[in-house]
């Protein structure tokens, strides 16, 4: 076998994003447009990780399997670490690193693992058992550990870290349980585990760091760390010192190019998303940009910004997509880095330089802090998701009593446009909202074909900046100690303490009883791009209505609405983009050419996550673990369900 990071995906799946370059792509071509109806489900595993009474609407898996060899790899909502039988699903294995209820922060998920091959390491199937970790399992948990186990038998790996475990919270300084957690997979690049981390958001300016720290894949040293405010500090702090605290983190998923010995950050914002006077010049750098890191020295080599002076949480959540982009001059070794505000970048992957244009545009200005908003924003001149402005006539609800409350909080509210500022006499609105444009899942490129899936949410949030004194008479606090205290919650109100003002976020913009939106549908859409061009092939609403209704009632309509999603797609050389996401709770299988669905199943709980693909004994594979989404507000579950094509 040969190192992850350089082996393609197949008949092995061998990275969250297929591998390190994420492109989510795989050659198989067993199934088809024209067989896919036959797939059936092949067998169901139960993770058996569902919450407690405790962690009750707190839970959200999230996870993509790792394939390799005749084993899958998977973690559960709470880093259960699990190896099944790539063919039956029997269980080989069962790692529980016991993480605790309180270290839950919105979510307990955990989008996945990677592996890792000890360079001069018997690893084949007639190893001796004395190789043990010569391959393991590489974990992020909850409580901020990183874990390595055996990946033949899920015993810690004892050589590294203390016990097969590092504890990514040293020199960070105080640290309320579930402040900081590792929710998505690390990218291991030449031998480098390199983790970003989630910081809760909303809570306090003084908030743990969002360093972004290395580690040796055989012992577990800490081989650098990146504190953007303190680049002194290249290892642990000195005595009494922490990393800089508040500073911007990488709570989604990095990629990688091993050849250049380069990792992709796709960074967050400061603590407190919504105010920015007291960030330093160090995060007005690096919050909302791409950064490229040395892997063997921990020091950025270009950066990349989407947003300037952020206070629209437009974080970047995807992953970015390695390509070899077609130009005049032949392909370059580039990626596609898609945003929550839509907008798609092409950069050269070496230097950071924009392939295709972009362009600063003047931006409204104003709201509370008008001294501190950019004149102009960088806007992609090569696709955006992203669609016009909107109007008081796209105001919507299911009667017109509902229409008409929309639209006098339209009217209500300050809104010109995209990158309205924050305002505290009044609502504004924020359009596109902070959860995409496109989200964690990220893209998927078909590099035979050339074209780039896209699945998106066109959400609007109708949001106030919350005087410091009204916060606390309502009582929001950040998180304690005591996670019954905990009072800052996602979609509700932040408290924000350090800044004049907390943040309440209606995220959707919905109505007080009928929970529906008040902008008109599609809410979320799937989309087909050609990836030399940047020019939309076909472009549909995702998702249907089948679990959406007034007062919360499903309608079971089969009716293409285009909802809300959170997850991504794999697309495969058989001509199909395999997807969940959206809230109906069904699976699809998209045909490439068209994008017509061609088929679909009904899940037992939410899809809010990206399926893989693979191939054993001739028979190729479909996986997605239906897991469920708090805030998506789909059923919890714990079911990874295959499906296959009839034997023979």
């Amino acid at each position: 076998m040969t190192d992850p990071s350089l082996r393609d995906t197949g008949a092995d799946w061998p990275a969250y994003g297929g591998t390190y370059s994420a492109r989510r792509w795989s050659p198989l071509d067993q199934i088809t447009p024209a067989n896919v109806d036959g797939l059936e489900r092949a067998w169901v595993y139960h993770t058996r990780d569902l919450p407690s009474e405790a962690a009750e609407g707190s839970y959200g898996a999230e996870t993509t399997p790792l394939k390799i060899g005749d084993t899958l790899y998977l973690c559960s909502a709470k880093n259960i670490l699990i190896a099944l039988d790539a063919e039956s699903g029997e269980e080989r294995w069962r790692h529980d690193p016991g993480v605790e209820d309180r270290f839950i922060p919105y979510t307990a998920a955990c989008r996945g693992v990677s592996y890792y091959e000890v360079p001069d390491r018997d690893v084949g199937p007639d190893a001796p058992a004395a190789e043990i970790c010569a391959t393991r399992i590489i974990e992020g948990t909850l409580d901020g550990r990183i874990l390595a186990v055996d990946a033949r038998t899920g015993a810690p790996c004892v050589g590294f870290g203390e016990n097969g475990a590092v504890d990514i919270k040293q020199g960070m300084g105080p640290v309320v349980p579930g402040m900081v957690s590792i929710t998505s997979p690390p990218v291991i690049v030449q031998g480098v585990i390199v983790t970003g981390h989630q910081v809760l958001d909303g809570q306090k300016r003084d908030a743990p760091s969002g360093v972004i720290q290395a580690y040796d894949a055989v012992t577990g040293e800490l081989r650098w760390a990146w504190d953007m405010v303190r680049p002194d500090i290249t290892g642990l702090p000195p005595e009494g010192e922490t990393y800089t605290r508040g500073t911007p983190n990488m709570w989604t998923t990095a990629s990688g190019d091993e050849e250049l010995g380069l990792v992709y950050l796709p960074m967050g914002n400061s603590a407190v998303d919504y105010w920015s006077s007291d960030r330093s010049e160090a995060e007005n750098r690096y919050s909302t940009s791409l950064v490229a890191i040395d892997v063997n020295t921990g020091r950025p080599v270009w950066s990349f910004q989407t947003v300037h002076k952020d206070v629209w949480d437009y974080d970047l959540g995807s992953q970015a997509t390695l390509v070899d982009f077609p130009t005049g001059e032949g392909p370059v070794p580039a990626l596609i880095l898609p945003s929550k505000q839509g907008d798609m970048y092409v950069l050269d992957r070496r230097t950071g330089r924009p392939i295709t244009g972009v362009e600063e545009r003047p931006v409204p200005q104003g709201g509370v802090e008008p001294d501190e908003r950019s004149a102009t924003q960088p806007f992609s001149l090569y696709h955006t998701l992203r669609r016009e402005d909107l109007t008081e006539a796209k105001m919507w609800g299911m009667s017109p009593i509902d229409q008409m409350i929309c639209r006098i909080r339209y009217r209500q509210a300050s809104y010109k446009g995209f990158y309205t500022p924050p305002t505290t006499d009044t609502h504004w609105v924020e359009y596109p909202g902070y959860n995409g444009g496109s989200d964690w899942g990220g893209i998927a490129v078909d590099p035979s074909r050339g074209v780039i899936i896209a699945n998106y949410n066109d959400m609007p949030n109708h949001n106030r900046l919350v005087p410091r004194e009204e916060a606390e008479r309502l009582g929001w606090a950040p998180r304690s100690e005591d996670r019954g205290e905990f009072g800052g919650q996602e979609g509700a109100g932040d408290p924000q303490v350090g800044a004049p003002y907390a943040i309440n976020v209606n995220a959707g913009w919905r109505l007080p009883v009928t929970l529906l939106l008040c902008k008109e549908p599609p809410y979320g859409g799937i989309r087909a791009i050609d990836m030399e061009t940047g020019e939309t092939l076909w472009d549909r609403p995702f998702g249907e209505a089948r679990t959406n209704g007034p007062f919360g009632i499903p309608s079971m309509l089969p009716v293409d609405i285009g909802t809300p999603n959170n997850g991504g797609a794999v697309v495969t050389a058989g001509g199909l983009v395999f997807i969940a996401a959206a809230t109906d709770n069904l699976i699809r299988a998209i045909d490439i050419e068209t994008g017509e669905t061609v088929w679909s199943d009904v899940l037992p709980a939410g899809g809010q996550a990206t399926p893989m693909t693979y191939e054993i004994d001739g028979r190729q594979y479909l996986v997605i673990m239906a897991g469920g989404h708090h805030f998506m507000e789909t059923p919890i579950g714990d079911e990874l369900i295959a499906y296959a094509l009839p034997q023979g």
